[in-house]
């Protein structure tokens, strides 16, 4: 028998429930809405040794780039507090910031690169752009690169 992993990517809506049941507990527990594996598998209905038996083999897709650095885009207004709101939002995700870059702004506009590492995110990437893209005066942003 090999050691080596197999990884296939398979819509969440074709696999057994129990799987996508894990992933809410995982979920619960990291975010801190349930302090026990037992309050958070009940919450969901699934079984300790359900949770227990796939835990370790079962992560939603964005979960890939756990403890991975990222690097963020932005194109932000220039006014004072708007990187300091941007930063906020990385911190409430719980990523830990490596580095940040922001240029001089041009014409009222500052490019701003964040880079970010993301083993300890409670929440994934998407939902973090979407809540920086509500941001006042974040005017563009994207994902650079995944390591």
């Amino acid at each position: 028998m090999s050691n080596k992993y197999t990884y296939l990517l398979v819509d969440g809506s074709v696999l057994p429930e129990v799987f996508s049941k894990v992933v809410e507990v995982k979920k619960l527990l990291s975010k801190g809405t349930y302090k026990t594996v037992n309050e958070a598998v009940k919450a969901v209905g699934l079984s300790r040794s359900a949770y227990y038996k796939y835990k370790d083999y079962v992560f939603p897709f964005y979960e890939t780039s756990r403890g991975k650095v990222i690097t963020l885009f932005f194109v932000v207004e220039d006014f004072s507090g708007i990187l300091s709101s941007i930063i906020n939002k990385i911190a409430q995700a719980k990523a830990n910031i490596l580095t940040i870059n922001q240029n001089i702004p041009i014409n009222g506009l500052a490019d701003v690169t964040i880079s970010i590492e993301t083993e300890e995110m409670t929440m994934d990437l998407n939902e973090l752009m979407n809540e920086i893209s509500k941001v006042e005066g974040v005017r563009r942003q994207e994902i650079l690169s995944r390591e």
